[in-house]
């Protein structure tokens, strides 16, 4: 599997590890390791940083891909191909959604419109 493939196929198993966190049939230390890969997953903070030359990235090349693939491996295989398969069908749909996003960016752009004037009033009196 080359690269590409590869990381397409993570976009898929860490929604789908996460589907799998909310089962019943999963059991407890799957689930455990699945919050612990998805927090992982999702915080800014990694445990080397990335601006470190090489060793920075080394946490994303290598550990998350290893938890995610020990939480896979933990996971009986007939819940985590449900769960693949309710990741895919989650995806697909929300992509025709994007417009949900656009409150959102409108506020982020508020934000800055507001930050700009703050900073512009109090730099130019």
């Amino acid at each position: 599997m080359n690269l590409k493939q590869r990381a397409k196929q993570l976009k898929i198993d860490v929604p789908a590890i996460f589907i799998a966190l909310h089962k019943k049939e999963t059991p407890i230390l799957a689930k455990v390791l699945a919050l612990i890969t998805i927090i992982y997953a999702l915080s800014p903070i990694d445990l080397i940083p990335d601006f470190i030359p090489v060793l920075g990235f080394l946490d994303d090349i290598i550990l998350l891909p290893l938890f995610i693939s020990s939480t896979i491996k933990l996971i009986p295989d007939d819940i985590f191909t449900q769960c693949q398969h309710e990741a895919q069908s989650l995806t697909r749909k929300d992509l025709k959604r994007w417009y949900f996003a656009l409150p959102i960016l409108l506020i982020w752009l508020f934000t800055f419109y507001a930050l700009f004037q703050l900073f512009h009033s109090l730099f130019n009196q």
